[in-house]
């Protein structure tokens, strides 16, 4: 009499006898899977929410900004730009807006009077024209920007950076800072600007200031462009020639939103790396799962040798154990994709980041728990198939 075939619903039952009969070891068994899992899931989810930011980040300030500084002469000395670099710079059709900050030299800044010279904290001083603001993108945290009311006086905004190591929390006309030795008020703080990084740690004077206090030569030693989306390319290929016609080569120019864009990269290799390690959590888990199947068969052998008297074919009890391994694994696959979202969703509100999780990231992590749990599965279930009858009733 051929032996009856086994539903779907009869293998998930019989498949579960060893889960519910162990409850302790399958869950131990299947959280090996689920560690890998939710750390692959959660890696592709915060790399994929950090991405998204990006992108947000880059729709807000904009990527069609370019920067024209200074490069190195041909001895290897360090280049100046013209005087006349921003009016230049003006001229190139597809340019929209033109200003530039001018490091002051031989200029350290300071909370008082009696701190160290040597204590710069790593601050420079900026002459800054009154419509950077406006072209790189960047706001107030406190105070008010450089005008035409203080552009003259001895009055200076901080970056976030120069604040925090200032310890300044708010501007004021109380507060000053001395720089090059002279007393400046105060008037305005910057939140961080992504597209200038420079400017976190600056301390920004209005031009005619810095001239007049701290003998500034007016030399622009950046200058920053915004110019149409579409002639991008030819606006930034004619830059260095027009801002320094006399020796272009000595001319660099820059796209802050790469920099942008080279740190997302180096942050999706580092994502590469941890993806590794989940998959090396997995693969210990696939193994705890194939330990525990094993010990498993070696335990149940009477029950096997039962069931192959009752009429159980090999087929059977093989898919038997190779569903009990399935279920096992996608449990912890199941558990490892929950963990990981919620990781994922946490980082992200945490971040303020945009939530995104690719759907592809969960399909595959329930797929690579079947795979792991088929194969960690297999040799069990086939060991358990090849006991005879006699030879597994007669076990201890």
């Amino acid at each position: 009499m051929k032996p009856k075939r086994m539903s779907a619903a009869d293998v998930l039952r019989v498949g579960g006898v060893g889960l519910r009969t162990r409850p302790m070891r399958a869950f131990l068994s299947a959280l090996g899977i689920a560690i890998g899992i939710a750390a692959m899931v959660a890696v592709v989810g915060i790399s994929s929410s950090s991405g998204a930011e990006l992108d947000r980040t880059l729709s807000a300030l904009g990527t069609n900004l370019l920067t024209v500084g200074p490069g190195q002469t041909l001895l290897g000395e360090e280049a100046e730009l013209p005087l006349e670099a921003e009016s230049m710079i003006e001229r190139v059709d597809g340019v929209q807006a033109v200003t530039a900050i001018g490091r002051v030299s031989d200029t350290s800044v300071y909370r008082s009077e009696h701190i160290p010279e040597a204590k710069t904290g790593g601050i420079v001083a900026y002459a800054a024209r009154g419509d950077l603001l406006d072209t790189v993108g960047a706001t107030l945290r406190s105070g008010t920007w450089i005008n035409a009311a203080t552009e003259r006086f001895p009055s200076v905004v901080l970056g976030a950076a120069t604040a925090e190591r200032l310890g300044i929390g708010s501007a004021g006309p109380d507060t000053q800072v001395v720089i090059g030795g002279v007393r400046f008020t105060v008037v305005g703080i910057l939140d961080t600007v992504p597209l200038a990084s420079e400017l976190d740690a600056a301390a920004l004077i209005g031009w005619p200031a810095a001239a007049r206090w701290l003998d500034f030569d007016e030399h622009a030693t950046t200058v920053y462009t915004r110019s149409v989306e579409s002639r991008l390319a030819t606006v930034r290929g004619v830059l260095a020639a027009t801002a320094n016609p006399a020796a272009p080569n000595e001319v660099d120019v820059s796209r802050p939103s790469d920099a942008l864009a080279a740190k997302q990269a180096t942050s999706q290799a580092f994502a590469g790396l941890l993806l590794g390690v989940g998959a090396v959590a997995l693969l210990v888990g696939g193994v705890g799962v194939a330990n525990t199947m094993v010990i498993s068969v070696l335990e149940r052998r009477p029950e096997i040798g039962l069931r192959r008297a009752l009429g159980a074919t090999r087929g059977q009890v093989r898919t038997q154990f190779l569903a009990e391994s399935l279920l096992l694994s996608a449990l912890g696959g199941a558990g490892g994709v929950l963990l990981g979202s919620v990781v994922t969703v946490s980082y992200a509100a945490y971040e303020k980041w945009p939530f995104v999780l690719p759907a592809w990231s969960l399909a595959g992590g329930l797929a690579a728990t079947l795979l792991i749990g088929g194969l960690a599965g297999l040799y069990p279930a086939v060991r358990a198939a090849r006991l005879a009858p006699t030879e597994a009733l007669q076990a201890p």
